[in-house]
Formats: C-alpha cells, sequence, structure tokens
C-alpha cells in the first residue's frame, strides 16, 4: 500500500506541480540537485567518499563513465552495500527461469544487455521503482482519462519494476518475447490493449498482422521503447494504427532520459537527469548523463554510446527541456569508409537508412558493414529493381560525401523477436 500511495504522489508531482517556465529556471533546479545527490553519495558510496567536490565546477571535472567502468566498480559505486556476483547471479537466475520478482532486501536486481550487447546490471529500490512508475504514467497517461487503462508490454525480459504499474484502477500485463509469437497475438486481441508498449521490431509485427486482417486491436495510445525507431517505421505504425504519431520512451539501464509529449515532440526528461552533450557535429550529440533522482546505483556523468540529433525551437506543450528529432542508432554504429581526399569518411546510421528506403518496396531491412570496404543488405523482398537502386544510391552518397563506394551484397531478412533490432550496425571482425 505505501509504494502505491508513493506512486500516486510521484504522478501527481511529476504531472501537476513540477512545472519549469523557462530554460533557466530548469537549469538552477538541475545544478542544485546534482549537488544535492553528490552530498549523499559523498555519504553512502564507498567510490564517492574518496572524491573532492565541493562545486558544480568540481562535478563537471568527474571522470566519465560508461557500462565497463560501472560493472568493474559496481560493489564501490553502489549505496546499498550489494555484491556484483551476487546481483549478477540473481539476475541470470531470474532470465532462465523466467521469473523477475526477486530481489535483495528491498532492492530490485535487472540485467541489461542494451544495443551494444555488453552485460551491465542495475539497481533500483522501492522509492526509485515509485518514482519511475508515476513519472512514466504522468508523461503517457492520456490527458482526461486516468482509469481503466490495459496496458501492453512486449519485451525480453520482465522486472518488477514493471510491474510496479499494475493495480485494479490500470492493469499491466507483461508479454515474454521469448513465447511464440502467435501465442503472444492471440493473448493480446483477448486483452485489447488501451496503450501499447514494445519494441519497434514487435510493433512492426503486430501492425503487420493488423494489416493481413489476423489482428484486431484499437490501441489509444502506442509507445516505441529499447529500440531505434526509425522514420519510415514510425510512418507506417501511424498509419496501420490510425494515431497521429507514435509516442517513445527514452528508457534505458541509465534511467528514464526522455519521451514524447502529447504535441509530438522528443523532450530529454531533464525533471531527473542533467544530460551533458559531446557534439560530433552541429546537430548530433552523444549525451553524459547525471541521474540526480537514484541513489541505490548512482549515475554520474555516464557517458551512452547513442547519437541525438538536436532539434531547435519550443514545444507548444510549454516544457523548455531540450527537444530532440531522434536517436539516430550508435555512436559505433557509425559506417566508416576509405575517403578520397582524406583517409577516412564516417557516415551517420540515417544517412546509410536512406540509401535504402529511398528505393521501391522496401519494408523490413538492416544494413550491416561487415567490411572495411563491404555493406550487406538485408531486405524482407528482393528483387533487381530494388537491389540496382539501392547501389545507385550508395553510389550517390559516396559521390558526395567523397568515399570510395564499397562493395555491396544482399541476403534476406529474417525477424528476430529475441533480439534488439538494429536497421543500421557495423560489425567487423579483428
Amino acid at each position: 500500500m505505501r509504494e502505491r500511495l508513493a506512486v500516486v504522489w510521484y504522478f501527481i508531482r511529476a504531472r501537476y506541480l513540477r512545472r519549469f517556465r523557462t530554460r533557466k529556471a530548469l537549469r538552477s533546479y538541475q545544478k542544485q540537485r546534482v549537488l544535492r545527490q553528490l552530498a549523499y553519495l559523498k555519504q553512502h558510496s564507498p567510490y564517492f567518499k574518496a572524491l573532492s567536490v565541493h562545486s558544480f565546477e568540481d562535478f563537471r571535472k568527474l571522470p566519465l563513465m560508461n557500462k565497463e567502468f560501472m560493472m568493474e566498480h559496481f560493489n564501490a559505486l553502489n549505496c546499498v552495500g550489494i555484491d556484483r556476483d551476487e546481483a549478477l547471479s540473481l539476475a541470470i537466475d531470474g532470465e532462465k527461469q523466467r521469473e523477475f520478482s526477486e530481489k535483495l532486501g528491498v532492492i530490485s536486481v535487472g540485467l541489461s544487455s542494451g544495443t551494444s550487447g555488453a552485460r551491465g546490471l542495475f539497481l533500483v529500490s522501492d522509492r526509485e521503482r515509485a518514482l519511475w512508475a508515476g513519472t512514466v504514467l504522468a508523461k503517457f497517461l492520456p490527458k482526461g482519462k486516468l482509469f481503466g487503462h490495459r496496458i501492453a508490454f512486449f519485451l525480453r525480459a520482465d522486472n518488477n519494476l514493471y510491474e510496479t504499474i499494475d493495480s485494479k484502477l490500470i492493469r499491466f500485463r507483461y508479454f515474454d518475447l521469448l513465447r511464440d509469437m502467435g501465442e503472444n497475438l492471440s493473448e493480446l486481441a483477448d486483452y485489447r490493449p488501451t496503450l501499447l508498449v514494445a519494441p519497434p521490431s514487435v510493433l512492426l509485427g503486430i501492425a503487420r498482422a493488423m494489416e493481413r486482417g489476423e489482428l484486431r486491436i484499437n490501441p489509444e495510445k502506442v509507445i516505441s521503447v529499447a529500440e531505434v525507431l526509425r522514420a519510415e517505421d514510425a510512418a507506417y505504425l501511424k498509419v496501420q494504427f490510425g494515431l497521429p504519431f507514435i509516442h517513445q520512451a527514452y528508457q534505458c539501464t541509465e534511467g528514464f532520459l526522455g519521451y514524447v509529449c502529447e504535441c509530438g515532440n522528443f523532450h530529454l526528461n531533464e525533471e531527473l537527469v542533467l544530460i551533458e552533450r559531446e557534439y560530433l557535429d552541429a546537430h548530433r550529440f552523444v549525451p553524459i548523463v547525471t541521474d540526480f533522482t537514484r541513489q541505490s546505483q548512482p549515475i554520474v556523468r555516464y557517458r551512452l554510446n547513442d547519437i541525438l540529433v538536436e532539434k531547435k525551437g519550443h514545444c507548444p506543450c510549454g516544457n523548455p527541456a531540450t527537444l530532440i528529432r531522434y536517436i539516430e542508432g550508435r555512436e559505433d554504429d557509425v559506417f566508416y569508409f576509405a575517403g578520397i581526399r582524406r583517409k577516412e569518411v564516417a557516415v551517420f546510421p540515417d544517412f546509410i537508412s536512406r540509401c535504402v528506403i529511398y528505393a521501391e518496396g522496401v519494408q523490413n531491412y538492416k544494413v550491416l558493414q561487415d567490411g572495411k570496404a563491404h555493406v550487406t543488405v538485408f531486405l524482407e523482398r528482393e528483387s533487381s529493381a530494388t537491389s540496382a537502386q539501392i547501389r545507385r544510391e550508395f553510389a550517390r552518397l559516396a559521390e558526395k560525401m567523397k568515399f570510395h563506394c564499397p562493395e555491396i551484397a544482399f541476403a534476406p531478412y529474417v525477424s528476430d523477436f529475441q533480439r534488439k533490432m538494429k536497421r543500421v550496425e557495423r560489425k567487423i571482425g579483428d
């Protein structure tokens, strides 16, 4: 009961009370919360006790974290005295048994592979679970209808973090992606979700089943999670679900980082996190995240591998938080080709995708750089005309960006709901 009340409180705070009218007010709040968080960490985290941090300027000089750093220093970093090996064993056993309700005391433990494939652990306390649930509901429940929703959630692994949402007023059902997809779709039809939450690869599978007349559901909102939602996929999903836009939740081990608001704009969730920017060009940046709400497992100056594309302007919703156009992909999935005027040319994932989606008849696809001068394009339906057009688009891009066009091969595309979908991936062996 206490946790349910906490969820309600955090929902009210996120939806109605914590509003920032100006960017200046938001930045001032973030600095205060970061310093408060560091004061807490210096008392409870063995790692931070040894650091000298007395000002926001000191904070900006702290070393960057990443997943490898987090796993290496797990015991010293966390504030709840949890051993990495014990937590890892619990998380792995939970995944194997498909049983995700076990906790270490009041701490939920989860396993994350992310889109990089590197294994990571995350810890969440009961308070943090309630804060997450209340904030997520505040951002995504439709205005004018708070109760009576049926949320369908598709993901590779469940966690009792998600189960916090389930109550008599709002139903929640987890659909395991390791189960047969036909069984999941049959259950989904009976459940009749009002909110559908799933990775883009799963949403596309559901939408195609609807298009074939094999499934009839009518969710009020569709929320994309866990994978990059490409513009062409979002356009198809909008049509099939009959919605003005597809919502997105930028949620990862490092926190609830962003969401699409009721106006259809993608905001960073700067009420909960401070995000520094490492710019790659005039518009693209890699986020460096500090979560000032999580106290069990510190996330301080954590450098992600994502590439975000910035959007200028203000949102009609009034939220002064940073806008982004989209998440382009991962930094390690930028393609590199031999240059004509210089040694190497970097090509961002969005440019690679366009070489494929400009070709007629393309639906499911993946582009893999599997050699320094070799690319494989996986297509659900390949034809000589489609492959010729894709080769022409790559040639045009190579001419424009001054790199030597790679050899392009084609292979059949096969859906795999048990792995995160990546439309563009760079994977070159040593």
